[in-house]
């Protein structure tokens, strides 16, 4: 039997699933990147190449991107208490025989378990405030949900080098066990609502898995046949859309412009976002000339203070609207990246500030952007709509980061800011400089799309009452 919660019919306690899901959040976002710390001691251990060891971390990613969209899938049609109870215990299960783990076949195969379970995670993670949630207070649930996910990303390598300097690294699969703790929880608080179910498009979403699958390896692997499979896989799944009586995702939800901007949308900014972390840790070392550690140090007051907002910034969302939070997410992000642009060089502690502004940005993006597309997708496709979108993410973080290796691979000869004498620091301060006029460009088409029809629909109801 499928299911379906309406928007009127709230769980028994809403503030305690939503926290339930926060902490949920915290272990899993903890897991997924405890282990890129460990890499070089599985690599020994095991005497691999780095090509070898980098499988614990992209077969993960691999798996827990296409599985977001389809877990979101599953959750427009069946109970999502039984979804959370299954990818739970895949979960937990694969943690346990990572802990036991005597040999790297057996250290992936606990990865790829895990990532099987876990994937859940970020579906649900959609769905609880958008479906369990009225429109007015669905802001307040995302900021809480956002701040479990910053929090877990603060300490999961904090929590991951004081544990490897006293165990060994196989203990880091323990930590996910605790995710267990919440299961009992889960299974009580959430409501379910029965009703007549269909059949699920399983070639289309096989189609849709192989495209994501295979873009993904072609990008780690810079291999142009796995791109051109991803393609051809991408035709069929659009042929399938258009043939299934049924499809994977509805074409209704595929011609909906305002959803598809919505997707264009938080894809762009998360590709311009995906620079904060992926090149400030090689500003640091590599012009600041700090050590790993120091690096962790200075980046992780950012996470912190993202964390600590995140709920003011949920509620700031229902009071003031998702508009205001956009471009307050907007102006923070700017200013982060043309600061970063103006100061390359300086000491880290204000590198460390102006990071900070753009985690805060990109929190209040993400749940501005979560809270906008959410309210365009029709209830019976809430949980693939919000998995596409997770999925829109992951490739967009995917493909931004080796654009951005190959950028500061091939350097830059001069430098925009007249004062900067520093050849090494040419790149970062015209690359920062680009992706601050970027940003601009993605503000103007938001307010094309969402501000006017914001102002249309106002204008509309005005001519109504008339």
């Amino acid at each position: 039997m499928a299911v379906e919660q309406t928007d009127s019919t709230q769980p028994l306690n809403g503030n305690l699933l939503i926290k339930l899901l926060a902490f949920t959040l915290i272990l899993s976002s903890m897991s997924a990147t405890m282990f890129n710390i460990v890499l070089p001691e599985i690599r020994v251990d095991y005497d691999l190449s780095v090509a070898q060891v980098s499988w614990v971390s992209t077969s993960y990613l691999l798996i827990y991107a296409v599985g977001s969209v389809l877990y979101g899938k599953l959750l427009d049609r069946y109970q999502a208490k039984n979804l959370i109870t299954f990818g739970l215990l895949v979960f937990a299960s694969g943690s346990l025989l990572g802990l036991f783990a005597g040999s790297y076949a057996f250290v992936l195969m606990a990865r790829i378990l895990q990532a099987v379970g876990a994937a859940v995670i970020p579906a649900l993670a959609m769905l609880i405030p958008v479906r369990f949630f009225p429109p007015e207070r669905r802001g307040h649930a995302l900021g809480i949900s956002a701040t479990g996910l910053a929090l877990g990303n603060a300490i999961g390598p904090i929590v991951s080098s004081l544990l490897v300097s006293f165990v060994h690294w196989r203990w880091l699969f323990a930590i996910p066990l605790l995710i267990l703790i919440t299961l009992p929880y889960y299974r009580k608080y959430l409501n379910t609502e029965i009703r007549a179910g269909g059949s699920i498009d399983w070639l289309g979403g096989g189609l849709l898995a192989g495209t994501v699958a295979l873009l993904l390896l072609a990008i780690t692997q810079s291999n142009w046949w796995l791109g051109a499979g991803s393609a051809l896989l991408l035709l069929g799944f659009s042929l399938r859309i258009r043939m299934a009586s049924d499809p994977f995702v509805s074409r209704t939800l595929m011609r909906d412009r305002i959803y598809l901007t919505g997707l264009m949308i938080a894809a762009l900014v998360m590709s311009v976002s995906y620079a904060l972390p992926f090149l400030t840790p090689q500003l640091l070392s590599g012009i600041n000339q700090l050590e790993p550690g120091w690096v962790g140090f200075v980046m992780v007051p950012g996470a912190c203070v993202s964390a600590y907002l995140g709920r003011k910034v949920g509620k700031l969302a229902d009071a003031k609207g998702n508009s205001f939070v956009y471009h307050t997410a907007s102006l923070l992000l700017f200013s982060c990246f043309l600061l970063l642009s103006l100061f390359v060089g300086s000491p880290a502690v204000i590198i460390g500030f102006i990071f900070t502004l753009g985690n805060v940005g990109q929190m209040f993006m993400q749940i501005a952007l979560s809270n906008t597309i959410s309210r365009s997708i029709p209830k019976d496709q809430i949980g693939v709509g919000m998995g596409l979108m997770t999925l829109c993410n992951f490739l967009a973080g995917a493909i931004s980061t080796g654009i951005y290796g190959k950028i500061m691979d091939d350097g830059a000869d001069v430098s925009w800011i007249p004062w900067h004498s520093n050849e090494a620091s040419y790149v970062f301060s015209n690359l920062y400089l680009v992706l601050a006029i970027i940003h601009v460009g993605i503000l103007l088409l938001y307010r094309s799309v969402f501000v006017s029809r914001k102002k249309a629909d106002a204008a509309a109801q005005g001519m109504s009452r008339q």
